[in-house]
């Protein structure tokens, strides 16, 4: 190996280009969908983190036999925290002008997690569904700092109870890094069997669960304390294992997609790309020319801010939904966005405060003005002490450590020789590097959040005696001289140093804050237009209820008006109202929890000497028309009683439906065999049947057709009722997702919804097999949209409280019109 000369700075740009291509997937998955893959760019990000924290807590080891933890935690903070405190705060606030009260308040509980660093047990314990694009939280990309963060803290203590019994001289050597070695391996095996069993069984926690990723930190941190083997291995070995691993990462990409088994077995693939190119790096020339897709000055920059590019990639993506218009605009201005604020942040917020003096001491050399000067990489084996001359080494050539020194060249030494000295006969033996010159590494590099250009883990250089050329004699031979201590490390940087260093990238913050803001503004002008603000409420008219046939022509009148709307009516609950409530306000929630199977009594009402009776079944669907019905029961003068009952995430289909949800998953096929029962024993005169309009997907793996799942629920209900006496009643078409589009500084018409084509083929695929078996089918279509067009209210009333479901006022609403379809059908 070439040695590194004392000009080569020690930033590995291999792993800042690493940076990159990992945060820029994640951005483009996040931002367009493609590709399908990008999300695995957190994966590559926790290997980075556990490779270069556990360097920079061996590099203490090996310098002092211990780990300095206020100063690892110090340094963390002055990186980690100043950035996130802002994008945490300034989501926050534009939340709660741009998105409903509700939203709003989750949001303010996502950040008080993210500050907490819990971001992901959060997500975990709520069931969040990583892949969703329904209600997504601007502060869902903090579940992974708030894992790398967890890691952190846990993992300095870890490292010195697995130290704690080995003599202090042996940690400063290959005993202590083995150790950490053995138990960053054990961490490995141990998640990786946690993932293995909770992926399928529990998806949503395996995702975000610290135990689950542990193991992929872990092998950061095997690689770390495999550094002396890696560094080893030839050049042509190391080019083919970063090239190797760059193509590992990009197939991962494209082939892990949201429907693969993750993390368990398919985040093995990110990971070990991101371990072939970190390999690939270690005791090379930290520039790695060969691995130019990594190492080019353009990857490299954007590795610098790809930090203040994570934290703020999907709060704008996310706000941008919610304000800008769709069209193809849209991802030009959010691009133009991001860039403005990463570039602000980084310059303004995340260097200068990383480097600033705040909770520094004067013994931390990382605070010194020129801490940010190359230095030369320390990238040989670890040194060995020479046994006949314990402590001495053999000072390798510039920028490697040193070498133990063989006792046959001790025995060929000349008078005057000092340990530590390279001498070569005839010529001026070579002064050792200086302090400076082999600084240890700067601490700290978080992953998913870069903040500091990468460095090779590696052992801290031995400390060095400076030593002058000494005189020649006549014959050339070197005479005696007498060694002089290296210079101290510099001084500490003070803050007026910092503020002399720092002040002029802080003002081209805010210049490039102020132009790019100018720059959105009159993209947003161009693209769109001015925009026209009415903030006072549309008169809507609103139509009263009444059992005639005109209830529906009213309501389509209202549903038409609200399609046209300008602004945001008064309603009844509020949209906020109805959207904090959801399905807590119906009073047939309970009759539709996966609990044992609720009371008859307290899901029936009616008169329980009604002589008619009909049961409502089926999932979240079915229960959003209970109020419909039990005030259908309550309103017909004793004649009928209405038992509704089934349970959300469980479709009423002959075949066993995947689902997310452990517990429905659990107890799905028990609750419809209790149902059949229910209705063997008091038998239906009519049954209504409601089930989600989405395609799906079988336990065994089998994807259903609209065809497929139409037949599976006639075959599951199909005797539960009389001949012709069973209703197929159709849920209402998707709606806008409301936590995006129900904002006081848009319109209503940001909330309209068009009909999509999955709601239409099933609609079709229901009517058909209806008229097959002689029943009858209801299609929602008539009473929440208008022309195929979806309003989120209707008069004065919410229409949905989500995207799927309405709320318990709107379905009272739909009372007379049900029971004049039913009553026109011979079914009442």
């Amino acid at each position: 190996m070439p040695p590194v000369h004392a000009a080569t700075p020690r930033v590995r740009r291999d792993l800042q280009g690493l940076r990159a291509i990992a945060v820029l997937a994640v951005v483009a998955t996040h931002l367009t969908g493609w590709p399908r893959g990008g999300f695995v760019g957190v994966d590559v990000f926790f290997v980075l983190s556990g490779f270069l924290v556990t360097g920079i807590l061996l590099r203490d080891l090996q310098s002092t036999g211990t780990v300095h933890l206020r100063r690892f935690f110090a340094r963390r903070v002055r990186r980690l925290l100043p950035a996130a405190l802002l994008v945490l705060a300034a989501v926050v606030g534009a939340g709660f002008v741009v998105f409903p009260g509700v939203r709003a308040e989750a949001l303010l509980g996502d950040a008080l997690a993210a500050g907490g660093l819990v971001s992901n047990w959060r997500f975990a314990l709520e069931g969040r569904d990583y892949f969703s694009s329904v209600d997504v939280s601007p502060l869902q990309h903090f579940w992974s700092l708030s894992v790398e963060e967890q890691f952190s803290l846990a993992w300095p203590v870890i490292v010195l109870l697995a130290v704690a019994l080995v003599p202090v001289l042996a940690r400063r050597r290959s005993a202590g890094r083995a150790a950490v070695g053995a138990v960053a391996a054990l961490v490995v095996v141990a998640s990786g069997i946690v993932a293995w069993v909770q992926t399928p069984s529990d998806p949503s926690v395996a995702y975000f669960s610290t135990f689950t990723r542990a193991g992929e930190l872990a092998v950061g941190a095997v690689l770390a304390s495999l550094a002396p083997v890696l560094s080893r291995l030839p050049g042509v070995v190391r080019i083919a294992s970063g090239w190797l691993g760059v193509g590992v990462v990009a197939a991962a990409f494209v082939v892990v997609d949201p429907a693969s088994a993750f993390p368990a077995p398919w985040a093995a693939m990110p990971v070990a790309g991101a371990a072939l190119v970190i390999a690939g790096g270690i005791g090379g020339d930290p520039r790695n020319r060969p691995l130019f897709v990594l190492t080019n000055p353009l990857a490299v920059a954007v590795g610098d801010v790809s930090y203040s590019l994570y934290l703020w990639h999907l709060p704008v993506i996310v706000f941008a939904g919610a304000l800008l218009p769709p069209g193809p605009a849209a991802p030009a201005i959010t691009v133009l966005i991001l860039v403005v604020l990463t570039a602000a942040t980084f310059l303004g917020v995340e260097e200068p405060l990383h480097r600033s003096p705040w909770l520094s001491r004067s013994d931390d050399p990382s605070r010194a003005p020129e801490s940010r000067a190359p230095h030369p990489a320390p990238l040989a084996p670890e040194p060995r002490t020479s046994r006949h001359a314990p402590g001495s080494t053999r000072q390798a050539a510039p920028g490697t450590t040193a070498v133990a020194a063989r006792p046959s060249a001790l025995a060929s030494r000349p008078a005057g020789w000092v340990p530590g000295q390279r001498y070569y006969p005839g010529s001026r033996p070579v002064a050792a590097p200086t302090a400076d010159s082999t600084a240890a590494s700067r601490p700290d590099a978080t992953a998913t959040a870069p903040r500091e250009p990468a460095e090779t883990p590696s052992p801290a250089p031995t400390p060095a005696l400076t030593a002058s050329a000494p005189p020649l004699d006549p014959r050339g031979t070197p005479q005696p001289v007498t060694p002089t201590p290296t210079p101290p490390p510099s001084p500490r940087l003070t803050w007026s140093d910092w503020r002399a260093r720092f002040a002029p990238r802080m003002g081209l913050a805010a210049a490039s804050l102020v132009i790019g803001a100018g720059a959105t503004v009159l993209a947003v002008f161009i693209a769109y237009g001015a925009p026209a603000l009415s903030l006072a409420p549309a008169p809507v008219a609103v139509a009263a209820p009444d059992d005639g046939g005109d209830s529906l022509a009213a309501l389509q009148a209202d549903l038409a008006a609200a399609t046209t709307a300008s602004a945001w009516p008064e309603l009844h609950p509020s949209m906020d109202d109805a959207m904090r409530e959801s399905s807590a306000a119906n009073r047939a929630h309970d009759c539709f929890t996966p609990d044992p199977l609720p009371d008859l009594g307290r899901c029936t009402w009616g008169s329980p000497d009604a002589p008619r009776h009909l049961y409502l079944v089926g999932d979240s669907s079915a229960m959003a028309y209970a109020p419909t019905f039990a005030k259908l029961a309550d309103d017909s003068g004793g004649q009928w009683r209405v038992t509704t009952v089934g349970m959300y995430g469980c479709r009423f289909t002959d075949v066993l439906i995947e689902s997310r949800d452990p517990a429905v998953a659990a107890t799905c096929a028990q609750r419809k065999s209790d149902v059949a029962a229910m209705i063997a024993a008091a038998p239906a005169d009519l049954l209504v049947v409601s089930n989600a309009f989405t395609l799906a997907r079988t336990v065994d793996g089998r994807d259903l057709n609209a065809e497929e799942l139409a037949s599976a629920v006639s075959s599951e209900v199909g005797g539960w009722a009389p001949a012709g006496r069973t209703v197929y009643l159709s849920p209402p078409p998707h709606g806008a997702d409301l936590g995006r589009c129900v904002s006081s500084v848009t319109g209503p018409g940001a909330c309209l919804a068009a009909v999509d084509d999955v709601w239409t083929d099933m609609e079709s695929a229901l009517e058909a097999r209806a008229a097959t078996t002689g029943d009858a089918a209801i299609s929602a279509l008539p009473f929440t949209c208008v022309d195929r067009v979806c309003p989120a209210f209707a008069g004065s009333t919410p229409v949905r409280y989500d995207e799927i479901h309405i709320t318990p006022a709107y379905a009272e609403r739909l009372t007379p019109i049900l029971r004049a379809d039913l009553t026109a059908r011979g079914l009442l």
